[in-house]
């Protein structure tokens, strides 16, 4: 099988993209990133139906990678902010490939739709905690706009999901790996 290299450049856009758009609010409470952000999830689920959890994961590597780039090109990325991102990024996202890869063999929607769920509980619960507690800011309350917002575009993404994987066979679930 070959290697979806698409898949890495779709995982590095959405990275880079949401990257960009967290400096450009469309309120006190929400940035543009967060809108772009759950697309990463959307393409790692979709590299792990049709090319299975080992290449999820490289994918998630790959975009981890493209995050520790940015942080160091874009300007004026604070520490706290760029360690909070990557962490929550590799593990939201590496959590995202073993819910799926465990879910796979039920229903077409279930592991998409859990494993988005979940994970974005993940990504936001340590992005927010890890960038925000202790400073003073209303942290919680950006935390739980951004859930709800990674929850809509998830719900969303399952109708995407489905068009474009409804007509090709996923491939097998691979054995429980970290």
């Amino acid at each position: 099988m070959k290697f979806p290299w698409h898949a890495v450049v779709a995982m590095a856009l959405v990275v880079t993209a949401s990257n960009f758009l967290m400096n450009y609010p469309i309120n006190d409470w929400l940035v543009w990133g967060t809108l772009s952000y759950p697309l990463a999830f959307l393409v790692n689920d979709l590299v792990n139906r049709f090319h299975g959890a080992e290449t999820a994961r490289r994918v998630v590597y790959v975009g981890f990678a493209t995050g520790v780039v940015l942080s160091f090109v874009l300007p004026d990325v604070p520490t706290r902010i760029a360690f909070a991102s990557g962490t929550a990024f590799l593990i939201a996202q590496l959590t995202d490939v073993s819910v799926f890869n465990a879910l796979r063999a039920r229903s077409w929607w279930i592991a998409p739709s859990v494993s988005s769920l979940v994970s974005s509980v993940v990504d936001t619960a340590l992005f927010f905690s890890i960038a925000f507690a202790g400073s003073g800011l209303p942290w919680a309350t950006w935390g739980t706009v951004d859930l709800m917002v990674k929850w809509m575009v998830a719900a969303a993404g399952i109708v995407v999901y489905r068009l474009l994987t409804r007509r090709a066979p996923p491939v097998e679930a691979a054995p429980a790996t970290s």
